[in-house]
């Protein structure tokens, strides 16, 4: 995973505001967490940062499909065990007669699911990562054996 550091390194370091942050160091941050894009810092489109832009987009590449829990599922290292979708505490409150015993879950407020061979996350905004009640679970990580699911 991309670190807050690797991220500010590659800006331009120049704190002109253009971005509304700050500081780099507070756009690097908000880069990882998702809540601004490259697009929002114009010096980096000038062409003396041409390499770090480049070096900046092949970082964040990864980052760029994780839900706003952070949550970000590896499709080509799923084999769709559904180990995640039996220990999600949201599923298993939510649909004690089909994901919590290992069934296919029959509610729609679960978060994880297996379609297709793959474990896909639906309603994210049910995450216990999310709210005022914010907890950092990480079942649904600890339980993977392929290392499919990460938060950034």
């Amino acid at each position: 995973m991309v670190s807050l550091m690797e991220l500010y390194q590659l800006l331009p370091k120049l704190n002109c505001k253009e971005c509304g942050k700050p500081t780099c160091m507070a756009f690097a941050s908000s880069l990882l967490s998702g809540e601004a894009d490259l697009a929002d810092c114009p010096p980096l489109y000038e062409s003396e940062y041409a390499e770090q832009l480049q070096q900046l987009e092949s970082l964040l590449a990864p980052v760029s499909g994780a839900t706003e829990t952070g949550l970000i599922i590896h499709e080509e290292l799923c084999f769709g065990c559904g180990n995640c979708v039996v220990a999600c505490p949201v599923n298993v409150a939510n649909d004690p007669h089909g994901a919590a015993v290992g069934l296919a879950p029959s509610s729609d407020k679960v978060i994880l699911r297996v379609l297709n061979g793959v474990v896909v996350a639906t309603n994210v905004h049910e995450c216990r990562r999310l709210g005022n009640d914010k907890i950092l679970c990480d079942v649904c990580i600890v339980t993977c054996p392929s290392k499919a699911i990460e938060f950034v």
